[in-house]
């Protein structure tokens, strides 16, 4: 059975690129007779805001988004990590690492992609799990990248980045014990019968990675993953809490109908031919991937300007 999830994390309010994918998630679950999971990634914790945590919740409700049973909260799960990270430790799989953000920076030697860090230049890499005790540094632990992960995306198709050269060898576990965020969407994935992970394309390069988590772990089959085009603001940067104007919350303050935010994204899809007041559901029998366009969305400051 088709089950998919929609994932936010708390760290500030959704936007209209964050509806956008949310809205492709529900329709393409919802038009298979599927399930859909609300799981709130909030390991992320010195980004987390508290308050954003029932936000979420009132942004896909406001937008006539549902999901299926209570909301999944991660930092609820730390045991389930914990457990796959012995795995992990007990096959060599990964190693303890004490190197800092500025000693991989000033040992990159080679470019990388936008909201990726230079891969990972092996410093640590002759370490044993049983090595961590006798450390007398924060460390976090790596997984040794071996190969390669390539997959046929189901919006874009075949995709070969070799995560040995974006990336290198990625975390798993950090130095405060807590999960890091490939180890922790794996495993969620894998325990909650995820079979579709549809998100946005600045997150291509987890795939890989987390396909070769699923491998390590011995889990069943890795769900199909569709990465779909961002949206951008007027200054051509992807959309993000920066743009506060494009804010769920700015709009259902200023009493915009979330009809008019849903038609809005519906048209920047391909699914109606101009901009309308519609609802999730209207959309199922008009829901089809072959309409999105590939390249992403630009939003102008005549189209903010129209929406409130």
């Amino acid at each position: 059975m088709f089950c998919t999830r929609l994932a936010p994390s708390p760290t500030g309010g959704q936007h209209l690129g964050n509806a956008r994918t949310f809205l492709i998630t529900w329709l393409a679950a919802r038009q298979s007779g599927g399930r859909v999971i609300l799981r709130l990634e909030d390991i992320d914790s010195p980004r987390v805001k508290a308050d954003a945590i029932p936000q979420l919740a009132i942004d896909l409700a406001w937008l006539g988004l549902d999901w299926d049973g209570e909301a999944i909260v991660q930092t609820t799960r730390l045991e389930q990590y914990q457990h796959a990270l012995i795995r992990l430790q007990e096959r060599e799989l990964v190693y303890p690492c004490t190197c800092t953000r500025s000693d991989i920076l000033h040992a990159a030697s080679a470019p990388h992609l936008e909201h990726e860090a230079p891969a990972y230049p092996g410093t640590c890499s002759h370490r044993m799990s049983g090595d961590a005790p006798h450390l007398d540094r924060p460390y976090a632990w790596r997984f040794r990248v071996t190969e390669r992960a390539d997959f046929v995306d189901g919006f874009r198709g075949l995709i070969t980045l070799d995560p040995r050269e974006i990336g290198g060898d990625f975390v798993v576990g950090k130095s405060d014990r807590a999960p890091a965020y490939q180890l922790a969407v794996v495993v969620d994935d894998a325990e909650m019968g995820v079979t579709h992970v549809i998100r946005g394309d600045d997150l291509l390069p987890s795939t890989p990675r987390q396909l070769l988590l699923y491998r390590a772990l011995d889990f069943a089959e890795p769900p199909q993953y569709f990465h779909v085009p961002l949206v951008r603001g007027p200054d051509g940067k992807r959309l993000a809490k920066r743009h506060g104007e494009a804010r769920l919350a700015i709009y259902r303050e200023r009493g915009v109908r979330p009809e008019m935010i849903v038609g809005y994204l519906a048209w920047s899809c391909g699914w109606i031919a101009k901009p309308e007041p519609c609802t999730p559901h209207e959309l199922l029998s008009v829901f089809r991937w072959d309409t999105i366009p590939h390249a992403d969305f630009i939003v102008t400051p005549e189209m903010l300007e129209k929406l409130g």
